[in-house]
């Protein structure tokens, strides 16, 4: 095999096995759960950090959480209105979200602030005593985006 063909199947297995282990499922773990919460010092390198909810019906919601340029904490759904079929989500370059689908790049200060069309789906969220909340209700809005 090629040097070009074995870099290839490489980078695919990293995608196949390495990203989906990436993922952080939410701890909200009991059924009767309301809220998940995540200490603010968890996000204060800036790096998007990528978690999962699983509803009862077994639908895996994808987000992320990510430190903006402008230091506030700020969580989206990992998909769009637009390219939310093809599945793929985000990556983080540098201050900028970028959709896996079509490319385009969002800077981090605007994730959770403009909805609608290729940016990444707001997720609604609060800073209270140190840590961020984010509302099990408030996830399950995004389920369309994942529900196929």
């Amino acid at each position: 095999m090629s040097r070009t063909k074995s870099a290839l199947l490489l980078a695919v297995l990293f995608f196949v096995f390495a990203i989906p282990a990436s993922l952080t499922t939410a701890n909200a773990t009991s059924a009767s759960a309301t809220q998940v919460t995540y200490p603010e010092k968890t996000f204060g390198n800036g790096k998007a950090q990528f978690f999962t909810y699983k509803t009862e019906d077994g639908v895996t919601i994808r987000y992320f959480i990510i430190k903006s340029s402008d230091g506030v904490i700020r969580a989206a759904f990992d998909a769009c209105d637009v390219c939310w079929q093809a599945n793929k989500g985000y990556t983080q370059n540098g201050d900028f979200m970028v959709c896996k689908n079509c490319g385009k790049k969002f800077p981090s200060a605007r994730v959770n602030e403009v909805q609608g069309g290729c940016n990444p789906a707001p997720l609604v969220r609060k800073m209270e005593n140190g840590n961020l909340v984010i509302q099990v209700a408030d996830l399950l809005q995004g389920k369309r985006f994942f529900d196929f």
